[in-house]
C-alpha cells in the first residue's frame, strides 16, 4: 500500500510538472508572438504561406487524395474559386475578411466550425489571425514560391558603419537588430588564422604562419593573408572536395561486383578549375555540355580538357553483373544523371517526379521526363562487360603524356600507359524520350521533347536550341531565378556552417524560407554580375566583419538564436572527415603535398573489402599502399562504393552512391576512438614527437610548440602546466615499463629518426596524442 501511495504521489508530481512546463511553453510563445512586430507590407511567401502549409494544406493542400470539402488553398484558383457547398460564398475575398469563409471559419467560437478543427490539435495564435487579416485587407495576393521569382538586388540596409566591412554585414546587422541581436566583437588573430586556413586550404596554418601574422601590425594584414591563401595550390582541393559530394565521385563502379574505374582525371580537373578560378559559368557549361560546345581556339571540335569536364555526368554508378537487362540499367543511369542535375544546379527534387507528378513542387512527370531527354541521348549500354574489361565504359577518351605535356597538364599522370576516362557524347539521331508509368522503364507513356518546368523558366527551343547546349544556355540566363542562389547558398553553407537556405539541397515548397532572402538575393545578382567570378565572391565572405566575429556563446545567444540563424557570432564547426586527416598529416610534417593523381590506400582493419565482395576483380581484396602515398590528402583516399573508408565514414564522409550537397553532422564516440586509436593518427603523434626531441630545446618548449602546432595557438600559462603534467605523469609510467615505450614507437611506416631517448620520446608521443584528442583541436570555431 505505501508503494501505491509513493507511485501515486510520483505521477501527481510529474503531471504537475509537465503541465507548469506546458504553461511556461505556451506564455513564452504567446509573449514572443506578441512582441513580433507586423510587417507594413504582408508577404504570400514569408508570412502566409507557412501557416497554411503548417496547418490547412494536409486537408486543403496540393495532394488531391487528401483533400477535404474540395477546397484547395495553395492555388488562387482554388481559394478565390466558388465553394461546392456554397456557390455564393468563398474561401477568399480579396480586400474583405468579414466575407472569407477562410478567415470567418478561423475565428469562428463554434468547434464544430472552427478551422483547423479541435479534433486535429492545431491551433492559430492571435498574431497569425491578424497576419491572415492584414494579408486578406491588403488584397489576398498569392506569389509563386520565393524561390522561382528571379531575384534582384534591394536597397542595402543602414548599419554600423564601424562595425560594417562590405555589404554583406550590412544585411545581417539589420537582421540582427530586428531579433534584439548584437555582433559578436573580432576573434582573436590566432583564431583567425586558424579558421581562414582550414575554410581556404583545410589545412592548418604552421608554426611560421602563425608567427608572422601575429607580427604584421599592417592595416590590411588579414586580407594579404586572405590573397595569399586563395593563390595557395591546395585552396582549389579544398573547395573541389565538397564538389566530389555533389558529383557522387568514387573509384569504383558501385553494385555487387563495384570494380575499377579510372575518374580521377576528372578530379584532377576540378582542382584545377578551382585553383585557375574558372567562372562558375564556365564550370557549369563545361560540365554538362563540354562536348557540345565550340573550343576557345576557334575549331570546331571541343578541347579534350572540355571533353574532360563532362566526366561529372558519368559518375554515376554503373554495373558489370552478368543477367541483367540492359534498357532497365540504361535507364537508371539516365534517372541519375536527370536526379544529380536537379540537385546540383536547381536544388530541386526532381525525384520525386519519376513516378508522378511532385506532390509538393510545381514539377509534373512530364516535366521531369522533358528535363530527362537531355541525358537521354548518351551511345552507352546498361551492361559494357564484366568486371575489368573496362575502367571506363563508352563514351570514354584516353589521355596520354602527349596530353599531359600539352593540353592537361594539370593531370598527375604516374606512368606511360594511357588512362581511359569516361566523358559525355551525344547519338547522331535524337533518341526519342517517353513518360514512364510509375517510372518503369519498359513503359511506355507519351513521348516527350527536351523541356524544363515553366514554374522555374519556360524552356523555348527556338531561343536556347535543343540538347545539352540548350540547357546550359538556359540555366545562364539572366531571369533563371535558381542557378546562382543556388551555388551562392551552397559557398554560404561551405562558410558559415549553414545556408542562408537551410536545405541546401531542396529550394522547393518543403525546403525551408531564406533566413535573409534580401541578403541571398543581392549576393546572386552581385555573382552574376561580376562575371560568376568564384574566388572573388569566397572573398567577399571571408572580409565580412561576419565571417570574422569571435564564436564565444552567450546567454542570450543561447535563448534568442540557438542555432546561430541570424548570425551574431561565428559558428564552432568540426573539420570535415577528410580535413582531419589532412590535419595530422600536416601538422606532423609528414603530408605529401603532391596535387592530385590516382586514389591511395592507406591503413585500414583487414578483412573489410574481403567480406563484402563477390569475389571477383582487382578490388577483391584490399592492397594497402605504402611510402609518400600513405600521407596522402583525405581527398584522395581511394573509395569503393560497397565499403567506403571507414574513418571517413565516422566524420560523416559522404559514401557517393549518389548526388549529396549537404553532409550531415554527428557527434558519436566512434569519432573519439578514431582520434586515441587509428594507426594514422597515433602515427602523427609519433613522428611530431621524434621531431621534437631531435631540437636543441627544452622540454616546455617543444611542449609548447607541439601546442601550437596542433591547436594553432600559444597555450595559457594554465594549460601549460596541465601539459606538464601530464607529460611527467606519463614520463613516470614509461620508465617502468620499457617495452610498453617501444611498442608505441613502432606504430605507423614512416621513417625513424633514430631518438636515443624512447622512453621521453614515447611520453611526448602520448601527450602529443591527448592534444590532438582535444575537442578544439578538429573544430573550426
Amino acid at each position: 500500500m505505501k508503494t501505491l501511495t509513493v507511485k501515486l504521489k510520483f505521477y501527481v508530481i510529474l503531471c504537475l510538472i509537465t503541465v507548469g512546463i506546458a504553461s511556461i511553453v505556451w506564455n513564452c510563445t504567446r509573449a514572443s508572438a506578441e512582441t513580433t512586430s507586423m510587417p507594413d507590407e504582408v508577404d504570400y511567401n514569408f508570412h502566409i504561406r507557412p501557416i497554411l502549409s503548417d496547418r490547412c494544406f494536409k486537408c486543403h493542400g496540393p495532394d488531391a487524395n487528401k483533400r477535404e470539402a474540395n477546397l484547395r488553398l495553395d492555388t488562387p484558383e482554388g481559394a478565390f474559386a466558388a465553394l461546392k457547398d456554397n456557390p455564393k460564398g468563398h474561401a477568399l475575398v480579396a480586400g474583405n475578411p468579414e466575407q472569407s469563409e477562410m478567415f470567418l471559419r478561423i475565428i469562428s467560437k463554434d468547434s464544430t466550425l472552427r478551422m483547423p478543427p479541435p479534433s486535429s490539435n492545431l491551433k492559430l495564435s492571435q498574431y497569425e489571425i491578424d497576419l491572415i487579416e492584414k494579408w486578406i485587407k491588403q488584397g489576398a495576393k498569392y506569389k509563386p514560391h520565393w524561390a522561382f521569382i528571379a531575384p534582384r538586388k534591394t536597397r542595402v540596409p543602414d548599419a554600423d558603419e564601424d562595425w560594417t566591412v562590405n555589404e554583406i554585414d550590412n544585411f545581417v546587422y539589420d537582421k540582427m537588430q530586428q531579433k534584439g541581436l548584437d555582433p559578436n566583437e573580432e576573434a582573436s588573430k590566432e583564431q583567425l588564422l586558424k579558421r581562414l586556413s582550414f575554410d581556404l586550404t583545410g589545412l592548418p596554418p604552421t608554426v611560421e604562419m602563425q608567427e608572422k601574422f601575429l607580427k604584421d601590425t599592417s592595416p590590411n594584414t588579414y586580407e594579404k593573408v586572405v590573397d595569399e591563401l586563395l593563390k595557395n595550390k591546395h585552396y582549389g582541393e579544398k573547395m573541389a572536395t565538397y564538389w566530389l559530394d555533389v558529383a557522387r565521385y568514387a573509384d569504383s563502379h558501385g553494385y555487387q561486383d563495384d570494380g575499377l574505374r579510372t575518374m580521377w582525371p576528372w578530379r584532377d580537373w576540378v582542382i584545377h578549375a578551382y585553383n585557375a578560378n574558372y567562372p562558375y559559368s564556365k564550370f557549369l557549361s563545361w560540365q554538362l555540355a563540354g562536348d557540345l560546345l565550340p573550343n576557345p581556339d576557334g575549331s570546331t571540335l571541343p578541347s579534350k580538357e572540355m571533353l574532360l569536364a563532362t566526366g561529372f555526368n558519368r559518375n554515376h554508378k554503373i554495373t558489370q553483373e552478368g543477367g541483367v537487362i540492359d534498357e532497365e540499367y540504361r535507364v537508371e543511369y539516365v534517372t541519375d544523371r536527370t536526379n544529380t542535375f536537379g540537385k546540383a544546379f536547381l536544388a530541386l527534387t526532381f525525384e520525386c517526379a519519376k513516378c508522378h507528378d511532385h506532390k509538393y513542387d510545381p514539377i509534373s512527370q512530364k516535366d521531369y521526363y522533358s528535363t530527362f531527354a537531355f541525358f537521354n541521348q548518351v551511345p552507352e549500354k546498361g551492361l559494357f562487360g564484366t568486371i575489368d574489361a573496362s575502367f571506363a565504359d563508352p563514351p570514354n577518351m584516353a589521355i596520354t603524356d602527349a596530353d599531359v605535356k600539352s593540353l592537361l597538364n594539370f593531370i598527375n599522370k604516374r606512368d606511360t600507359a594511357k588512362v581511359m576516362v569516361m566523358v559525355m557524347k551525344d547519338t547522331s539521331k535524337v533518341r526519342t524520350t517517353y513518360v514512364l508509368n510509375r517510372g518503369n522503364y519498359d513503359a511506355h507513356g507519351d513521348s516527350v521533347t527536351f523541356g524544363l518546368p515553366k514554374s522555374i523558366l519556360a524552356y523555348d527551343t527556338t531561343k536556347y536550341g535543343k540538347g545539352r547546349l540548350g540547357l546550359v544556355k538556359w540555366m545562364l540566363d539572366a531571369n533563371n531565378p535558381l542557378t546562382a542562389r543556388v551555388f551562392v547558398n551552397r559557398i554560404w553553407a561551405q562558410f558559415f556552417g549553414r545556408g542562408i537556405v537551410k536545405t541546401v539541397g531542396d529550394f522547393g515548397m518543403q525546403g525551408e524560407l531564406p533566413s535573409h532572402p534580401e541578403l541571398l538575393d543581392w549576393l546572386a545578382v552581385d555573382f552574376r554580375e561580376n562575371g560568376w567570378n568564384v574566388k572573388r565572391l569566397v572573398k567577399q565572405v571571408v572580409m565580412s566583419a561576419t565571417y570574422r566575429q569571435s564564436s564565444v556563446i552567450t546567454e542570450k545567444h543561447l535563448k534568442t538564436d540557438p542555432e546561430n540563424i541570424f548570425l551574431a557570432r561565428a559558428s564552432r564547426i568540426r573539420l570535415p572527415a577528410e580535413n582531419v586527416r589532412d590535419f595530422v598529416l600536416a601538422s606532423s610534417d609528414i603530408l605529401n603535398n603532391e596535387i592530385g593523381g590516382p586514389s591511395v590506400k592507406p591503413y585500414q582493419p583487414k578483412g573489410l573489402w574481403e567480406v563484402a565482395t563477390s569475389g571477383r576483380g582487382s578490388l577483391s581484396r584490399y592492397v594497402q599502399d605504402h611510402e609518400s602515398d600513405l600521407y596522402r590528402r583525405g581527398m584522395y583516399v581511394f573509395i569503393k562504393r560497397t565499403v567506403p573508408p571507414p574513418t571517413m565514414l565516422i566524420f560523416d564522409a559522404s559514401n557517393r552512391d549518389q548526388c549529396e550537397v549537404q553532409r550531415s553532422r554527428t557527434n558519436t564516440p566512434l569519432q573519439a576512438l578514431v582520434m586515441m586509436n587509428d594507426p594514422q593518427m597515433v602515427e602523427g603523434s609519433r613522428v611530431m614527437a621524434e621531431s621534437l626531441m631531435m631540437e636543441k630545446s627544452s622540454v616546455d618548449e617543444k611542449l609548447e610548440k607541439a601546442f601550437r602546432k596542433v591547436l594553432c595557438r600559444k597555450p595559457k600559462e594554465k594549460e601549460m602546466a596541465i601539459i606538464k603534467q601530464y607529460f611527467d605523469s606519463e614520463t613516470s609510467l614509461l620508465k617502468k615499463d620499457a617495452k610498453k615505450a617501444e611498442k608505441i614507437l613502432n606504430i605507423g611506416e614512416y621513417k625513424h629518426l633514430g631518438v636515443p631517448d624512447k622512453t621521453t620520446t614515447a611520453a611526448l608521443m602520448q601527450t602529443i596524442q591527448m592534444l590532438y584528442n582535444m575537442e578544439e583541436a578538429i573544430m573550426r570555431g
